[in-house]
């Protein structure tokens, strides 16, 4: 196990006002069988009243909204994870596994991935687990990382078959390689001890739980993740969304950090 400490900061510049805001964010961590969250604190800028709740899948949210002009919007999201507490994420919902039985929006496979599923030469493994595990190794071997190479709006399809993308691109592919492989497969948005912004991964089913394989990192997800929200793809747990009136074009900025916490040290301070 492993204490965590999160800190994600966004901020939009607006090139022209905007009168109103909606928004929703996912930012907050998750509470499961692997990781409990604590000490979490909010601060949204301008000054708005915002509530607290989940969305359909379960991941915990924050939406609310500012009625008064305004040119920038900031929000930053503070805490501790305790991680690793379990090799799984949590017992699956069986009503809401079903949705990740079969392909949606950018996870959808094409010819490319299927021909190369076809040659993986997995059909001999009966256990789920095992299965994804070996895919995952093979995949990563395949499939390249390469920072700005694809959009939030590339497909499986279209990434796999450059031959190179991000974490986002790394999911999307293998939950079409799961399904596949008939394996029930979502997507997770999260974060990682050592980078700079938000990361993805996958999780499957094997015996009526959820695991997590981090194909980019090629390795299972243990205590150096933090996860905020699953979905069927990364539409279903984007971190900000909102509508607005007015604001025309805008500048995005975001920072993240996720360290360790050295318990023994600050109890030593």
């Amino acid at each position: 196990m492993k204490k965590l400490h999160f800190d994600y900061s966004m901020r939009i510049d607006y090139e022209e006002m905007v009168s109103t805001c909606s928004f929703t964010i996912k930012c907050i961590p998750q509470k499961n069988s692997r990781q409990v969250p604590d000490n979490v604190h909010i601060d949204i800028c301008p000054p708005t009243k915002y509530c607290l709740g989940s969305d359909g899948l379960n991941n915990p949210q924050i939406y609310g909204k500012n009625g008064e002009p305004h040119d920038y919007f900031t929000f930053k999201i503070t805490g501790d994870v305790a991680v690793g507490l379990s090799l799984y994420d949590e017992v699956a919902d069986e009503g809401l596994a079903m949705i990740f039985n079969h392909p949606h929006g950018l996870n959808v496979a094409g010819e490319n991935i299927k021909k190369y599923y076809d040659s993986l030469d997995v059909d001999g493994i009966d256990d789920p687990y095992q299965k994804a595990m070996r895919i995952m190794y093979r995949f990563h071997d395949d499939y390249e990382y390469r920072t700005n190479s694809t959009s939030i709006y590339t497909t499986a399809e279209e990434a796999f078959s450059q031959g190179y993308g991000v974490c986002q691109d790394f999911a999307h592919i293998f939950i079409a390689l799961m399904h596949l492989a008939g394996i029930p497969a979502r997507y997770v948005t999260g974060l990682i001890t050592g980078e700079g912004a938000s990361h993805a991964w996958v999780e499957v089913l094997s015996d009526g739980k959820w695991y997590g394989l981090d194909p980019t990192n090629n390795k299972p997800v243990f205590d150096e993740h933090i996860k905020l929200g699953v979905g069927r793809d990364a539409n279903d747990c984007m971190i900000n969304r909102g509508i607005m009136h007015g604001g025309g074009g805008q500048t995005q900025t975001i920072n993240v950090t996720v360290e360790e916490i050295d318990e023994r040290k600050m109890n030593n301070d």
